[in-house]
């Protein structure tokens, strides 16, 4: 009975997809033709759509730097960790002042302004500044990796006299992601 109930509801919701995709289907262009109409009557319209999908964009471009700097962040968190476990406290200090940097990076990008001002936006970007913001936002991408080496070096430092030159190599790849930032939010601030 229970196989029976199954293959009857799968049935059910088969045949009302089925009766109900094209209508779905009708539905979404029809919204789309409305959007159409719009573009074609309003000045400025599909522009204003084109800056909504910018700022989309934007924000999920951010979103996804800052979840990459936080696996970074992790990785460091975990080599203090080691090293407590492994008695170099000297150091943790040291590998703390980068962590911070990095945080504060990530922190700062999290909460970073769109790369696009809206119409009564405080801060307006024109599109030469935006080229600008998404280079500086794809070079934060590049620091990723420069990051991400310098923690591999501190890993295979561990133990041994390049362990402070390692420390100091992070934490000045860590500082030059905050002025990448600050560079970027200089161009947001001249807008």
């Amino acid at each position: 009975f229970v196989v029976w109930q199954e293959h009857k509801c799968n049935q059910i919701v088969s045949e009302f997809m089925e009766d109900n995709m094209s209508d779905l289907f009708d539905q979404v262009t029809g919204d789309q033709d409305i959007f159409k109409k719009l573009a074609s009557k309003i000045p400025g319209f599909d522009g204003y759509i084109e800056r909504q999908n910018r700022r989309a964009a934007d924000k999920l471009l951010r979103e996804t730097v800052a979840d990459h700097f936080e696996a970074l962040y992790k990785r460091i968190s975990a080599l203090q960790t080691d090293f407590v476990s492994q008695g170099e406290i000297l150091y943790v200090d040291d590998i703390e002042r980068a962590a911070i940097k990095l945080r504060t990076f990530i922190d700062k990008i999290r909460r970073a302004s769109y790369g696009y001002s809206g119409f009564f936006d405080a801060v307006k970007i024109n599109e030469d500044e935006l080229a600008r913001v998404y280079q500086y936002d794809a070079a934060f991408l590049d620091l990723e990796g420069e990051v991400s080496q310098a923690i591999d070096n501190l890993e295979a430092s561990m133990g041994s006299d390049g362990l402070p030159a390692a420390i100091r190599h992070l934490t000045s790849k860590s500082q030059d992601c905050l002025d990448a930032f600050n560079r970027r939010n200089e161009v947001m601030q001249q807008g």
